[in-house]
């Protein structure tokens, strides 16, 4: 009711204005709609009119903008609940992964990527996790997408160069971590990996710079002893790969500071007996490598100067050395078990059988102790004995014995290095003369840096010469 009386009461007074303003302004104003065409209003019609045209294109304008403002918020609102599928979906990828339900994370994550093809997050996971299967082109094609989206994301950046390594593409792996190290110089896992990297390929210089820079890094007490020997057998390759490119005197110095940093780097010594061999100096590396020996007690050292003084025609003196090491040592079979197989290579047939014959504890382990004996009896025309000795060396069930075993990993290998080419580490190898099954462990350590053996020339396979 009062709506209408309101609506009435706003009429008459409309009415009561347009009357008095028509009186005040008599006459008529005409309005040309072409040359031809036109019509007259009063004044206060044309000032109405215009007042309306004008509210009317002010709620057409008004109108337009709550149009768009509604479609903003429903088209909003569709991209809220689209983002929020997408955001569940990858949380649930993430959840299926860490328990271990790889195929139904793999899923989730496609499903991720169909709603939206540049879901950074989950190209990242997709592609860790087709690494982790070893299915590297995929791997790759993931990260550089992901990589394209965010050039400088150091995550991705790092994710794609293990992609790489893996895929054996070690340049274009090497070129990804150098662009991460020109966004952040300092980044510790993009030098490491750098690092074995150059390990990898050989690159020992290359590998021995980044070393020093780790070296300055605020690292653990753990951490820092580990590169601190890393960064020894490091400086050691550098010097043997300049042996071998005649560069002696370089090799000398990079061998020495291998030495300064562990006293107990036997490889380091090694390489300067060798320094001196190839500069003709045989004396001079015998004196050397014996005073080592001397210093190490390393069975080792006594291979390579067995080799040595053969080689100079001076056997007198490597049997002078294993003579005053069983002296210093009476209770060491490994020493006397070599002494008497140095014997039998001289054909000093009743040295070797007389020392040989009181070796006890080896005799059911080694199959060439027993070569060894049923050739002395042999040659002493004991012919039972010696058939006794060969029955024993055919019917051997152990595995075969080899001189060097790598005390890191448990790997054998029939040649001496100063790096064991299956766990990657330096300075492990000691020398059996055969195998302690009781204490033995068992091969569990997985291969690490597959790397071939890189012998000295002349450190002899001991076993060989029977």
């Amino acid at each position: 009711m009062f709506r209408l009386l309101l609506t009435v009461f706003l009429i008459i007074v409309a009415s009561f204005i347009f009357g008095y303003f028509q009186e005040l302004n008599p006459g008529l104003i005409t309005i040309r709609i072409n040359p031809v065409e036109s019509f007259d209003l009063s004044p206060i019609s044309l000032v109405l009119l215009s007042m309306g045209a004008g509210a009317f294109v002010v709620a057409l304008l008004v109108g337009a903008r709550e149009t768009k403002y509604m479609i903003l918020n429903w088209h909003n609102a569709r991209l809220r609940r689209r983002e929020a599928k997408i955001e569940a979906l990858y949380r649930e990828g993430t959840h299926a992964f860490l328990s271990k339900r790889t195929s139904e994370a793999i899923g989730l994550f496609q499903k991720t990527l169909t709603l939206n093809p540049n879901h950074l997050d989950a190209l990242l996971w997709l592609g860790n996790i087709h690494r982790a299967e070893r299915n590297y082109p995929e791997a790759i094609r993931l990260h550089r997408k992901a990589r394209s989206l965010e050039e400088r994301n150091v995550e991705v950046l790092l994710a794609l160069a293990k992609d790489l390594e893996g895929s054996k593409r070690f340049e274009e792996a090497l070129q990804t971590l150098q662009d991460i190290l020109r966004l952040d110089p300092g980044h510790l896992t993009a030098l490491m990996l750098e690092r074995d990297l150059y390990i990898r390929l050989e690159k020992w210089s290359d590998a021995l710079d980044i070393q020093h820079r780790l070296m300055k890094a605020t690292l653990s007490e753990h951490a820092q002893r580990t590169e601190a020997n890393l960064l020894v057998g490091i400086t050691y390759e550098v010097g043997r790969q300049l042996i071998e490119r005649g560069q002696t005197g370089k090799a000398r110095h990079f061998f020495r500071g291998a030495i300064k940093r562990d006293k107990r780097f036997l490889p380091a010594y090694i390489g300067l007996g060798e320094i001196l061999i190839r500069e003709g100096k045989l004396k001079n590396a015998a004196e050397i490598i014996e005073k080592i020996y001397l210093k190490t007690g390393n069975v080792i050292l006594l291979h390579r100067l067995e080799e040595l003084y053969l080689e100079m025609g001076e056997p007198g003196e490597i049997i002078r050395i294993y003579q005053d090491a069983t002296q210093r040592d009476p209770q060491n079979p490994v020493l006397k078990f070599y002494l008497g197989k140095l014997y039998y290579r001289l054909e000093m047939i009743d040295e070797a059988f007389d020392l040989l014959s009181t070796l006890e504890g080896p005799q059911d382990q080694l199959s060439d102790y027993h070569k060894i004996m049923a050739n002395l009896y042999l040659r002493k025309q004991q012919m039972d004995y010696a058939v006794e000795e060969l029955k024993k060396a055919l019917g051997f069930k152990k595995r075969v014995v080899v001189p060097y075993r790598c005390t890191q990993c448990q790997q054998d290998s029939t040649e001496w290095a100063g790096r064991c080419r299956r766990c990657g580490q330096w300075n492990t190898y000691v020398a059996l003369p055969w195998v302690d099954t009781s204490s033995a462990k068992p091969e569990t350590v997985t291969a690490m840096l597959e790397t071939p053996p890189i012998p000295y020339q002349n450190v002899a396979a001991p076993f060989e010469t029977v």
